[in-house]
């Protein structure tokens, strides 16, 4: 029989009687603990997909980007190659370039190359074995270029660290914002805003809409790579939080919800099962699943709407032949 789930005043007390027990956990794990126990408390389950990047879920991600069912990273990589120059032109005479989930920064040489006026470069992501790693290649690559890393996440930053962004440009690839609802893109991209300040520029990747014999092997390899880092999230709960998940015990499933026009990633029981986090139980009927990740896929005049909504202006849309993937420049009024 599966827990019944909580109410949002019994979750809090939950996750606030382990806290007040003195956990010792730092401010970070006690945000993902929170999380989890939220997430595993409620119906239907879910876990914010932000906690599958740890160093680890990070380290797998790079590898589901070179698989060949995963076309957008190739895809964005290629549009980079090809329009960076007038990317850059359009862009007007950045100084500044703040990336948003920055990753291992593998696409960003492309854009640091066609940008000539650039001075400063400040890469935002919360895993820091990542951040620190990319920020050094790119500063023995450009060593010209100051680069000032900052960890934490993206969507909540509030301020540059009190480094000047001069004519900054925004840079979110990848098609990240995918991952978000409509609603959280347009507070993320109004954030934004307020972070780059007046007259900014933001270069964002978006992934389009398309069939689903390219969609769903993009998001379940036959390597099964992107199942591992869908289960790794499973395993950091083990690591971190005293979990006792069984890996084996549950499967990553890819579906696409047509009606809200995106893939949905979940990790489902594969039995009827017990797991323990920090002292509470849950239990899993066979076939039940937790939900752990959006992509969202975009027209073209979907997503500059998404934009228009938090105050930016569309300016250019760069795509692919086969229109899989598209490059958005928009501005700040």
């Amino acid at each position: 029989m599966a827990r019944t789930a909580t109410s949002v005043q019994d979750r809090g007390e939950i996750a606030g009687d382990w806290d007040r027990g003195g956990s010792g956990l730092s401010a970070e794990a006690t945000e993902f603990a929170d999380a989890v126990l939220c997430g595993l408390g409620r119906r239907p389950r879910s876990i914010p997909s932000r906690f599958l990047y740890d160093d680890t879920g990070s380290a797998l991600f790079e590898d589901i980007t070179r698989l060949e069912e995963y076309y957008p990273t190739r895809t964005e990589m290629a549009l980079l190659r090809t329009h960076g120059p007038e990317i850059a032109f359009c862009a007007g005479p950045v100084e500044t370039l703040v990336e948003f989930g920055s990753g291992s920064s593998r696409k960003t040489g492309l854009l640091i190359e066609a940008l000539r006026n650039l001075r400063t470069y400040i890469p935002i992501d919360v895993s820091e074995s990542f951040l620190t790693d990319a920020a050094a290649r790119l500063q023995r690559d450009h060593a010209k270029l100051t680069v000032r890393p900052m960890v934490g996440d993206f969507t909540k930053a509030r301020d540059l660290n009190g480094i000047g962004a001069e004519r900054p440009l925004g840079f979110f690839s990848g098609s990240t914002i995918g991952n978000l609802t409509h609603d959280e893109a347009v507070a993320f991209l109004d954030n934004a805003a307020r972070l780059l300040g007046s007259g900014s520029a933001f270069l964002i990747g978006v992934d389009l809409e398309k069939s689903l014999d390219i969609l769903i092997p993009a998001y379940d390899d036959a390597r099964g790579v992107t199942a591992a880092f869908s289960l790794n999230l499973l395993s950091r709960i083990n690591r971190e939080l005293g979990g006792d998940f069984d890996t084996g015990r549950f499967a990553h499933r890819a579906l696409y919800n047509g009606r809200a026009g995106r893939i949905e990633i979940y990790l489902e029981s594969l039995a009827d099962q017990t797991v323990e986090v920090l002292g509470e139980r849950f239990d899993f009927a066979n076939g039940e699943r937790i939900h752990t990740e959006n992509s969202h896929k975009y027209s073209i005049g979907g997503f500059q709407s998404l934009a228009r909504r938090a105050g930016w202006l569309p300016m250019r849309v760069w795509t692919d032949k086969d229109n899989l993937f598209s490059l958005h420049l928009l501005r700040r009024p």
